[in-house]
C-alpha cells in the first residue's frame, strides 16, 4: 500500500438513529477512493461527555473506532470526516453539545501536530473510554502516541462505557 498512511478515526452518535448514523458514515468513508477502512470497532455506549463532566441528562453516545488507510494528508482528512458529519446534519454552534455525528482523528501514523483545527494525536483521546475501549476490542496491541499500550489505558477506565446489544 505504497502512499497510503494508517489512521484511527472515533466515531460517536447521540442524536437520531445512532446505529444507521455510524455504519452510514463508515460506509461513506470507504465510499472515498482516498480512504480505506481496514478494520471497525464494536460499538460502545457511553454517557455524554459535557464541559463539567459526565451528563446522564443527554442522550447517551453510541461510539466506535476505525482504522483506516488513507492518501490524505492530515488537514485533508479532517475536511472529509467534516464533510461526512455535515450530510449527516452536523452542525457546530457549540462545544460539548450532543451531535448527529462527530467522527475525530485520533492518530495518523505516529504523527505529532498541533494546529487551530488539528491536534495530532487526539489530545484527550488518552482519558476517553468511549476511545480507548472500542479500540483496545480491536486491535488489543494498538499504541496510542506518547501514551503507551491502548488496552492499558482503557483498563481503569473500561465500566465507563457498555457494548451495545
Amino acid at each position: 500500500m505504497f502512499g497510503w498512511k494508517i489512521a484511527v478515526l472515533a466515531l460517536g452518535s447521540n442524536l437520531g438513529d445512532r446505529g444507521e448514523t455510524l455504519h452510514s458514515a463508515i460506509e461513506q468513508l470507504g465510499a472515498n477512493p482516498k480512504i480505506r477502512v481496514l478494520e471497525k470497532s464494536p460499538l460502545v455506549e457511553s454517557i455524554a461527555v459535557t464541559e463539567s463532566g459526565l451528563d446522564e441528562s443527554k442522550p447517551n453516545y453510541l461510539n466506535g473506532v476505525v482504522k483506516i488507510a488513507t492518501k490524505l494528508a492530515p488537514r485533508k482528512l479532517l475536511a472529509a470526516t467534516s464533510e461526512i458529519e455535515l450530510s449527516h446534519g452536523r452542525v457546530r454552534e457549540r462545544r460539548w453539545e450532543s451531535r448527529s455525528l462527530d467522527i475525530d482523528i485520533i492518530t495518523y501514523e505516529n504523527k505529532k501536530q498541533e494546529s487551530e483545527n488539528l491536534t495530532l494525536p487526539h489530545p484527550r483521546a488518552h482519558e476517553r473510554a468511549f476511545v480507548l475501549v472500542p479500540w483496545s476490542l480491536m486491535d488489543s496491541e494498538a499504541q496510542l502516541v506518547g501514551f503507551g499500550k491502548v488496552s492499558e489505558l482503557a483498563e481503569p477506565i473500561k465500566s465507563q462505557v457498555w457494548l451495545q446489544k
